[in-house]
């Protein structure tokens, strides 16, 4: 067994060195740890590779963290995590890592508990890989920790993780040039969830059951494609003062109503995309299908370039609240409608009469949904046809001048999420 030095001791906790273990050496720094039921707050103080039999079991007695890292070059892998403390405000953790703990790897763990599952303060080039993660059902959501929490990180990968029943699944706070990809982030608040965080890649996740499935707030210079959102209630993508972004490839399929409780922004119409104070981004080549209302932009949200998407019978497409006329077409290229009734006389595959969504019939609607009632009525069409005939009377509103007459084709796996 390995001494790997002396403690300065946790104030929340009493913290025990890994070396009090009863650790078989590998050889060059790597240990393996046998199954068994280890008790108390652990921590790793010098660069060291931990790997776990299976069964090998860190239980911290409901207090403080379950282990904390401070070194850098540190591997812990295939090892399980329970009943850490649940005090949010110490931030207590299945496994923390420290500022000092550059380029740490957290591979194939197992966490279960009721505060955060990995907090990374500070550290750079940190790896989070293949962790599995659930949170106290027990407590309120607002109760509990996120599953995994970056905070000041750089250069992080968060991949391949499962992450189900904590607060938030990953939350990124001022936190530059991080990657997270193929996440599976299940009954949740936000799925991920972005804050003053610029310079981010969040690619080919999916989140399911979440009251948000990415929500993406006071950031710049995003990258966010070919995710997925299935049955997310209140937003699929949810964007608050996001600029100079790409939102691209990504499926939000079936986005419900839901409860208002602990969102950070007023409105639950089951959006799958809504932008709010957002600019200077570009939207093209995602599905918003099958949900309550397909996309909402209000406070500012002008000047997105919004192209290639396909709108599929949302109980609302559109919802756009500003003082002028959006073009949402680019390079004689517009977005597909499931509800556009016009027309292509000379087979170019685009629409020969504009989309236009936002006329006084729908602002009627959001005003008093009950005229759904009378959606097709002869006084709401004479309307239509008035406004049509005298644009006089016409408010500013979205015009796609080039609507696609087919659906662009996506990877075979949307048809697993997708039905017509």
């Amino acid at each position: 067994m390995a001494l790997l030095g002396c403690l300065v001791c946790n104030p929340a906790a009493s913290m025990q060195p890994v070396s009090d273990l009863p650790l078989e050496s590998l050889g060059n720094e790597r240990w393996l740890l046998p199954a068994g039921q280890y008790q108390g707050n652990f921590v790793i103080e010098q660069p060291m590779q931990l790997h776990c039999e299976e069964g090998a079991r860190f239980d911290a007695g409901g207090k403080g963290h379950g282990l904390l890292i401070r070194a850098a070059k540190v591997r812990v892998e295939g090892c399980s995590f329970a009943n850490w403390g649940r005090s949010l405000t110490e931030m207590n953790s299945g496994v923390f890592v420290s500022a000092a703990s550059h380029q740490a790897s957290l591979l194939n763990n197992h966490l279960e508990g009721p505060g955060f599952g990995i907090w990374v303060d500070g550290a750079s080039d940190i790896l989070i890989q293949g962790n599995d993660i659930t949170g106290d059902a027990a407590l309120r959501s607002q109760d509990r920790g996120n599953g995994i929490h970056l905070y000041a990180v750089t250069g992080a990968r968060v991949i391949d993780n499962r992450v189900r029943l904590t607060r938030d699944g990953i939350y990124i706070d001022t936190s530059n040039r991080n990657h997270l990809q193929g996440n599976v982030l299940e009954e949740l608040r936000y799925g991920i969830h972005y804050m003053f965080s610029n310079d981010n890649r969040v690619i080919g996740n999916l989140t399911r059951g979440t009251r948000t499935g990415y929500a993406l707030m006071q950031s710049r210079k995003l990258e966010v494609l070919n995710n997925r959102s299935v049955e997310d209630q209140n937003y699929g993508i949810l964007m608050n003062y996001i600029t100079y972004s790409t939102i691209s490839g990504n499926q939000v399929v079936a986005v419900k109503s839901g409860s208002t409780g602990d969102s950070m922004i007023s409105g639950a119409e089951g959006k799958a995309l809504f932008i709010y104070n957002s600019v200077f981004n570009r939207i093209e080549n995602n599905l918003f299908a099958h949900s309550a209302l397909g996309i909402h932009l209000t406070a500012g949200s002008e000047d997105n370039q919004i192209t290639g998407n396909a709108f599929v019978n949302n109980q609302h497409q559109v919802k756009y609240v500003a003082t002028r006329t959006q073009e949402w077409s680019d390079a004689s290229r517009g977005n597909y409608w499931s509800d556009y009734l016009g027309w292509d006389r000379n087979s170019d595959g685009l629409g020969d009469i504009p989309y236009e969504p936002n006329d006084n019939v729908d602002r009627l609607l959001w005003l008093y949904p009950q005229m759904r009632l009378l959606l097709h009525s002869p006084a709401i069409e004479l309307l239509r046809w008035v406004q049509q005939a005298f644009p006089v009377v016409k408010f500013p509103g979205v015009r796609d001048s080039y609507p696609l007459m087919e659906k662009p084709v996506w990877p075979e796996r949307a048809s697993v999420y997708e039905t017509d």
